[in-house]
């Protein structure tokens, strides 16, 4: 049975563990809605069933549905990856599923943010989002975990662990006035490590240019073991992110972790900015529940947004002279996992994110 508990993740002996740790799982939604997903969402879900069956070579991989896309999906999807039906807004599950905790007793618990779709009636991307507000909350539920509700407005996109006490995060999107700027800095770095039994928080001023969830970390910087740190990069002080590289890469190689160590700082050189083509935004529906798209509108690309599992690293693919480079960094930094790159994820960047934004990952408890 999961109770909804009123203590705290760090006096109950909790923490977050690091996105590098040992998975029993991964998580994902289903891209559908028309005013999001060009086409119907077609050509995202044939990309979806790529990324789900490279993650299920190392992890059991559940995909969420709604009740009418569930029969296309059963079909579309490998057998050994289990679907659920689930009713959700849209498919953003790093954002919308739970950050899930361990103990050293061997216990798993969650953490259920308040979700309100990148900002609310302030610059959020969608509406409604109550459906995606209940997805932590029903995962837990699924795998009988305790849950702790947290007051902040949360994403895990927004939030990197190092697994031993140390947070990674940018002030542009936790300190939003449309997510937790009224509370103030020292509340939310207060909260932040009660509920996720950390230490420490390391703030970036903000993230990625183009991002529309307003600064998340995941498309620019991440942990791949304590005290190391891969930054995405680039060389060319014309690129629209040069000042934000730079300005990231001052705060980390100037910053201790939670133990005291200096990071060291892997850097990864960035593709090419992308934009929307006149053919792409025409295959949207138009209204005024999600984010309008229009051709030229400049998108976000990154190859930090990768998923990182027992056995791979399933990484986007832009058709730059960047993937094979940014593959190799990884192999190097993952040598006991197989790299896998996925073509066409331009079709979740048209959506609004990429492979780490659609997968939320389970944490195996510790032994």
């Amino acid at each position: 049975m999961a109770r909804t508990l009123t203590s705290l993740p760090r006096d109950d002996g909790f923490t977050v563990p690091g996105e590098f740790e040992p998975k029993s799982g991964c998580w994902l939604g289903w891209p559908e809605r028309p005013d999001v997903w060009r086409n119907g969402g077609k050509p995202a879900q044939k990309v979806w069933v790529d990324i789900a069956t490279a993650i299920a070579e190392s992890d059991p991989v559940t995909v969420c549905v709604s009740s009418a896309q569930y029969a296309n999906a059963r079909a579309m999807l490998p057998a050994h990856i289990r679907v659920l039906e689930m009713s959700v807004n849209d498919s953003w599950f790093r954002d919308t599923g739970p950050a899930w905790l361990l103990n050293d007793s061997g216990e798993v618990r969650g953490v259920d943010f308040h979700f309100n779709a990148y900002g609310g009636l302030d610059g959020g991307i969608y509406f409604p989002w109550d459906k995606d507000d209940q997805i932590a909350q029903k995962i837990l539920e699924t795998e009988r975990a305790d849950r702790y509700r947290c007051p902040l407005i949360a994403e895990m996109g927004g939030i990197q662990s190092d697994g031993e006490g140390t947070i990674l995060t940018t002030e542009q999107c936790l300190l939003n006035a449309n997510r937790n700027g009224h509370l103030g800095k020292e509340v939310v770095t207060d909260t932040l490590l009660d509920y996720l039994g950390a230490d420490k928080v390391i703030w970036l001023p903000r993230g990625c240019k183009f991002d529309e969830t307003d600064g998340h970390i995941d498309d620019l910087a991440c942990f791949v073991r304590p005290g190391e740190v891969v930054l995405q990069w680039t060389d060319d002080a014309s690129d629209p992110q040069y000042e934000i590289y730079q300005e990231a890469y001052a705060i980390l190689s100037t910053s201790t972790d939670a133990k005291g160590r200096k990071l060291k700082i892997h850097k990864m050189q960035a593709p090419k900015p992308l934009v929307w083509t006149a053919e792409e935004a025409a295959g949207l529906d138009h209204g005024d529940a999600a984010m309008a798209r229009v051709a030229g509108t400049t998108i976000c690309a990154s190859y930090i947004n990768y998923y990182v599992g027992n056995g791979v690293v399933v990484v986007p693919e832009f058709g730059d002279a960047n993937d094979q480079p940014a593959q190799q960094l990884l192999a190097d930094l993952f040598p006991t996992h197989k790299i896998v790159g996925i073509p066409d994820t331009r079709e979740i960047l048209l959506g609004g994110g990429n492979i780490a934004c659609i997968t939320s990952p389970q944490y195996a408890a510790r032994r």
